[in-house]
């Protein structure tokens, strides 16, 4: 990401650095910007290296960022610290997590160690988070459907131009709902939103550095397990991943966090459905990014989220007409879309 010299927030966020670091020689790098408006820089200055945080307060809620965190530390997870913020100007100087995220170091060799390291810090959510505080959202229906409509609206229709006729809108209707219904039934449990290797830092002590939490609420017990298992930027082969969803599912019932009401085939279904919903709402959010904020990177990471979604819908008979319309629409319509061209 280029920085402009012209580009007022950022010599606003370097004045404001200035004051809090006591120092007006910074060197200020690009860390990231990811899939909302705030942006992330690098700042070194005498006292190391810090994150800050460039949040427009009129997209972003930075009060959420801080309370989210904070309760997050309470319990055990590492997020990172905070070390100065203005609320006016949307502005946060964070602790540094470093340069290694899940993503670039996950590999079959330490992939056991690394999502064991997660699967700890899931557990610390799920089972703490809850004493702390009743201020978190729900997850209810009506967020649900909405974010599976992302699919319908940005990816189905506006981007691939398909303008859906009466039975394939019954079709997702229906479909959408038995997700809410499997995602409802579920333990409702704190839900980071966005638990995958991205999102996931590789540190050295306390492992993993955990970011981008500020959208936690409280809802299904296997939203962030399937954000973690089934990647949209990274996938594992069918037989590990039900090896890692039968640790978790141990690791729940010794946390108490389910009962042995609950069976692991029980569990197991929940995650595929819950995966669906996911998947079907990153796959719209990937191509809103594209058609309104110029982010086409994302479009790569469609077919691989898609074919997630596919093959549950193959083994999901209650879902099979889903899969039958990804078959025989979506596909052939991706074929003839210039973005899906290799």
């Amino acid at each position: 990401m280029t920085v402009e010299k012209t580009d007022q927030r950022f010599i606003e966020l370097q004045q404001w650095l200035e004051v809090q670091l006591k120092q007006d020689d910074l060197v200020i790098e690009s860390a990231s910007s990811d899939a909302s408006f705030r942006r992330y820089f690098r700042v070194y200055s005498a006292q190391g290296s810090h994150i800050a945080m460039d949040a427009p307060p009129a997209q972003e809620n930075i009060k959420r960022f801080v309370s989210v965190a904070n309760i997050l530390r309470i319990v055990g997870v590492h997020a990172p610290d905070i070390i100065a913020g203005d609320y006016e100007q949307g502005f946060l100087l964070l602790s540094d997590f470093g340069k290694r995220q899940y993503l670039d170091v996950l590999a079959d060799s330490n992939a056991d160690q690394l999502y064991g390291d997660a699967f700890n810090t899931l557990i610390y959510l799920q089972s703490r988070v809850a004493a702390h505080t009743t201020d978190l959202p729900v997850y209810d229906a009506a967020l649900l459907l909405k974010e599976m409509e992302l699919f319908s609206e940005w990816f189905v229709q506006k981007l691939l131009g398909i303008q859906l006729n009466q039975e394939q809108q019954t079709m997702l209707k229906t479909s959408f709902q038995r997700l809410i219904d499997s995602a409802l039934a579920q333990p409702q449990v704190c839900v980071h939103r966005d638990f995958h290797s991205r999102n996931l830092m590789f540190v050295e002590t306390d492992n993993p550095g955990v970011l981008d939490f500020q959208d936690a609420l409280f809802g299904p017990l296997t939203y962030d397990l399937v954000s973690l298992l089934k990647d949209c930027y990274i996938s594992w082969p069918k037989q590990r991943v039900v090896e890692w969803v039968d640790d978790y599912y141990q690791r729940c019932h010794e946390a108490r966090i389910i009962t042995e009401t609950i069976s692991l085939s029980q569990y197991q279904h929940w995650f595929d459905r819950m995966g669906v919903q996911r998947h079907l709402k990153a796959i719209g959010i990937f191509s809103r990014l594209n058609i309104r904020d110029g982010k086409s990177g994302y479009l790569k990471d469609i077919p691989a989220t898609l074919e997630y979604v596919s093959a549950v819908c193959r083994l999901d008979p209650e879902l099979s007409a889903l899969g039958d319309f990804i078959q025989q629409i979506i596909s052939p319509a991706m074929q003839q879309h210039s973005g899906f061209k290799s």
